[in-house]
């Protein structure tokens, strides 16, 4: 069900300064950048490295049942509700309910049993670079 990673995202209480150490130690500035939110591409397979200000973090208090902080790994899957139906059937509880990200990426997390946050996402990037990587 889980065919690699597609986002690694890190909270923020400051985003800019983030943004700013982050371009810093990447050499390269957020290719997506929308308030509250920025995200980098990098490495040899363009992975994507996010931050989200903790502010948005709040908004999400009635869906969580840990603490929301940390690190959310989000793996690429075909079908999110599918996914996230079965993560739940199995004893996940649900950190972040199903919604789209922008322009067709959609994605959730999950507690699981153990008390590890686990995103799903379907996320075209890590299509296009699959389906770039099988043509000649």
């Amino acid at each position: 069900m889980l065919r690699g990673v597609t986002t690694v995202r890190f909270h923020t209480p400051d985003l800019e300064a983030a943004k700013h150490w982050y371009t810093e130690l990447l050499g390269t500035p957020p290719y997506f950048d929308r308030p509250g939110y920025a995200e980098f591409r990098i490495g040899d397979y363009e992975h994507e490295l996010g931050l989200l200000d903790t502010a948005f973090t709040a908004t999400l208090g009635a869906h969580t049942h840990t603490p929301a902080s940390g690190t959310v790994t989000y793996w690429h899957v075909d079908d999110v509700t599918s996914a996230l139906d079965r993560l739940l059937a199995l004893g996940a509880t649900l950190h972040e309910p199903l919604r789209e990200f922008g322009e067709g990426f959609t994605g959730a997390a999950v507690v699981d049993p153990f008390g590890n946050l686990l995103g799903i996402m379907n996320n075209r990037h890590y299509t296009d670079i699959l389906t770039s990587r099988r043509q000649p």
